[in-house]
C-alpha cells in the first residue's frame, strides 16, 4: 500500500468515526496504526471528546484521565454496589460529553464497562440508555494486554456474573451494539511471510513448520553485544541493566525526576531517579517534538551515552548525536465550563524527566507500541501470559533482527479463549474489517 493509499483509508476512518454515533472498537494487530488514528480522531473531531484509559501510565502517553478520575468511581469490584458520591462539576462535565474515547480498553474489566455504563446514565440523566446517550470510541488489542483479575475472590465474582472479565462481556452491551473495526495493513513489517508468521502467533494457529522457522532464525548468536533483551519479568531486566551500567568505567550520575502535584508512584512515566554513565545504551520514552526538520529520535529509539551535563548527549544507531533535554508529562483533569459550555482540562500535576531508560534489557510488557530491528527474546522458563509471546515478536522489522535465549515450545503459544470468542461472533458483524 502506498503512503498516499494509507492516507486516504486513514482521512475515511476518521470521517467515519466523526460523523458515526455508534459505539465502536477499533483494533487491529500490532503495528496497524491504531495510535495514529486514535491522535488524528483527536486532532480533528468536531464532537465534545474526553479521552480516559484504564491506568495512569496509558493516560498520560494519550494525554487523558483515568477512567476513576474523570467518573469518580471507586476502586475495586463494584458490582451492583452505590458508585459513592459525584460531585456537581462532575456530573456537568460527563453530562457534557458527546464521546468518550477509551484508549488499551483491553485492560478495562467487564465490570468496570459496566460501571461506567451507570454512571454516564445518571450524568446524562437517561437512565433507560446506554451511556446515557453518550458514544464510546474505544481503541485497543485483545490479543496484547488482558484485564488484571487479582485474587481468588475476583476470579469468582466473574465466573458466576460474566462470561469473562473481557469488556465485550459487559451486560450493557447486551442493550446495545458494539460495531468492531478492525485495522488489518501492517505497517512495521514489510515481510510477508513474517507478517504470516505473527498473524499465526497472534491466533494461536502456528504450524510446526512456522515453529521450526523461528526457532532456526532465532538461534543464531547475536553479533551486537549491545543487542536488546526483551524479557518476560521485571527482575531479568533489572538484572541485566545493573550488571551492564556497573560494567562502564566511571561514576554513574543520576537524574532525579521533578513531581509537582499529586502524582501517584506507580503511574511514573519513566524512572524518578535514572542512573546513567557515559556509554550507557539507552532507550527513548517519547517522540521528539522540538526539531523543525522533523523529528530525530521517536519512542522505542535506541543509542549511547555520550556526554552527561544539564542535557544528555546521547548518539543514535544511525551515528547522529542528539542532545536531549527533560521533557514534562502532564496529567490533565477535565473540566466544563458553564459560562462558556465547553469542556476544558486543566494539568493538575507534573513528572519532568529526561525521556530515557536504561535498555540493554526492556520487559516485553514495557515494550508494546515500540518498534526494534532487533532483540534477543527471553521467555524464560515458559511464557506465562496469553499473547507474550506474540507481544515480544511482533515488536520487531523483519525475522532478520530475531535472537532467541531459548527455543519456543508450543506452550509458548498462549491464546486466550475468551478473545477467540468474540472474534468468532463479532466478525465483520459491526463495520467489517478495513
Amino acid at each position: 500500500m502506498t503512503p498516499e493509499d494509507q492516507a486516504t483509508n486513514g482521512h475515511a476512518l476518521v470521517e467515519r468515526l466523526e460523523q458515526s454515533f455508534d459505539h465502536i472498537f477499533v483494533t487491529g494487530p500490532a503495528g496497524t496504526g491504531k495510535t495514529t488514528l486514535l491522535n488524528e480522531f483527536l486532532d480533528t473531531t468536531g464532537k465534545a471528546v474526553v479521552v480516559a484509559a484504564p491506568t495512569g501510565v496509558a493516560a498520560l502517553a494519550i494525554g487523558g484521565q483515568t477512567l476513576h478520575s474523570l467518573l469518580r468511581l471507586p476502586l475495586g469490584i463494584l458490582g451492583s454496589r452505590d458508585l459513592g458520591f459525584c460531585p456537581k462539576p462532575t456530573l456537568q462535565l460527563l453530562r457534557a460529553i458527546d464521546t468518550l474515547v477509551i484508549d488499551e480498553v483491553s485492560m478495562v474489566s467487564a465490570d468496570l464497562m459496566d460501571a461506567i455504563d451507570r454512571r454516564m446514565r445518571q450524568a446524562k440523566g437517561r437512565k433507560t440508555v446506554a451511556f446515557g446517550g453518550a458514544q464510546l470510541i474505544m481503541f485497543g488489542d485483545l490479543y496484547q494486554l488482558a484485564p488484571v483479575v487479582s485474587g481468588e475472590t475476583e476470579r469468582r465474582y466473574y465466573t458466576d456474573t460474566y462470561k469473562s472479565a473481557w469488556f465485550f462481556d459487559a451486560k450493557v452491551w447486551e442493550e446495545t451494539t458494539l460495531q468492531t473495526i478492525t485495522l488489518d495493513t501492517i505497517y512495521r513489517q514489510a515481510d510477508p511471510e513474517f507478517q504470516a508468521v505473527l498473524q499465526a502467533l497472534r491466533h494461536g494457529h502456528i504450524e510446526p513448520d512456522m515453529g521450526r522457522m523461528l526457532n532456526e532464525v532465532g538461534s543464531r548468536t547475536p553479533e551486537n553485544p549491545d543487542i536488546i533483551t526483551l524479557a518476560s519479568t521485571n527482575n531479568t531486566v533489572k538484572k541485566i541493566n545493573a550488571e551492564r551500567l556497573a560494567e562502564l568505567p566511571g561514576q554513574a550520575q543520576v537524574a532525579v525526576a521533578d513531581v509537582e502535584g499529586e502524582f501517584p508512584p506507580g503511574q511514573f512515566p519513566a524512572d524518578p531517579e535514572l542512573e546513567l554513565k557515559e556509554g550507557a545504551q539507552v532507550m527513548f520514552l517519547r517522540n521528539d517534538t522540538g526539531n523543525q526538520d522533523g523529528p530525530r529520535w521517536v519512542n522505542g529509539s535506541v543509542g549511547h551515552v555520550v556526554t552527561i551535563d544539564q542535557t544528555v548527549t546521547v548518539e543514535l544507531d544511525d551515528g547522529e548525536q542528539v542532545e536531549v533535554e527533560p521533557v514534562t508529562w502532564e496529567k490533565i483533569k477535565y473540566d466544563y465550563d458553564s459560562a462558556t459550555k465547553e469542556i476544558s482540562h486543566d494539568v493538575v500535576a507534573e513528572f519532568t524527566q529526561f525521556p530515557l531508560r536504561l535498555a540493554w534489557a526492556v520487559t516485553i510488557h514495557k515494550a508494546q507500541g515500540k518498534t526494534l530491528n532487533e532483540a534477543l527474546i527471553d521467555l524464560g522458563p515458559r511464557a506465562f501470559a496469553a499473547g507474550q509471546t506474540y507481544v515480544a515478536l511482533s515488536r520487531l522489522t523483519s525475522l532478520n533482527g530475531l535472537y532467541l535465549k531459548r527455543p519456543l515450545r508450543p506452550s509458548d503459544i498462549i491464546v486466550d479463549p475468551d478473545v477467540v470468542r468474540f472474534f468468532e461472533t463479532n466478525w465483520d458483524k459491526g463495520s467489517g474489517l478495513w
